[in-house]
């Protein structure tokens, strides 16, 4: 992976951080992207090989083709792209508006859409990779995450579709599913459901994953380590491949 150069969405924080400090730490030098400025710069300036942190907003139309650019000039190439950014809402299906299902769709399915697009003449040229961070509700439906869920099947048939294109043009395409990470968004379910029980935060936590039906959750750094894999060259045969990390969550084939 030494010399290879990815470009790594929401990577400010959480999962997005774990995988751009696993990729530098196998050699790659990563582009970090998110809104923050402020958090990229602190997350590039720990990495062990040079980076850039480039905060932008890829919800919006002429975002990525902006970062593919910034990564074209500081580096010259492009050989990873790894499409994290992006958070959709829980809650009741008829709370959600027209806008809600727009601005659900905007960053993680239509953002990772432009980037794609944008990089894949470089990743054809460096016979690079893609991979997707989608999640688990793109394959099991929920009452409380029809945006989210739906916004993840998007996902999951757009990662078959470009593997599809990518046999041709030599760039392979994975998508990776998690759930039950702990992560900010985690602590956030935890918490809420303390309050609603009136139970401690620790509390909370196992009673989450045992009604999730697992054993624990996760950390940033077990998905962060199936990148790497994808991303490397122990992956080379693998193509449309969609690989769930979520602990036995997802039950079904």
């Amino acid at each position: 992976m030494s010399a290879r150069v990815a470009i790594v969405t929401g990577a400010s924080r959480g999962i997005g951080a774990a995988i751009a400090r696993t990729l530098a730490e196998a050699g790659c030098h990563v582009v970090a992207a998110a809104r923050s400025q402020e958090a990229l710069d602190a997350m590039v300036d720990a990495l062990p090989v040079s980076g850039l942190a480039h905060a932008c907003d890829l919800s919006q139309p002429d975002a990525a083709a902006q970062l593919v650019e910034a990564t074209l000039a500081r580096f010259g190439r492009i050989d990873i792209v790894v499409n994290n950014a992006g958070a959709t809402p829980r809650g009741d299906f008829f709370a959600f508006d027209d806008a809600a299902w727009a601005d659900g769709f905007a960053l993680k399915f239509f953002g990772a859409v432009r980037l794609s697009r944008a990089a894949w003449p470089h990743l054809v040229e460096s016979r690079g990779c893609i991979v997707n961070i989608a999640g688990i509700g793109g394959r099991t439906g929920n009452a409380e995450f029809t945006i989210g869920g739906s916004v993840n099947a998007a996902l999951l048939n757009l990662t078959k579709a470009l593997a599809d294109r990518g046999v041709r043009d030599g760039v392979r395409v994975n998508a990776i599913n998690p759930s039950s990470i702990a992560t900010e968004r985690t602590q956030v379910r935890i918490d809420r459901l303390a309050a609603e029980r009136g139970i401690a935060a620790d509390v909370a936590s196992k009673e989450l994953a045992r009604e999730l039906r697992v054993a624990r959750f996760g950390t940033p750094q077990e998905i962060a380590s199936v990148v790497a894999f994808l991303a490397s060259d122990a992956a080379s045969y693998m193509q449309g491949a969609i690989v769930d990390v979520d602990g036995g969550q997802t039950r079904t084939l």
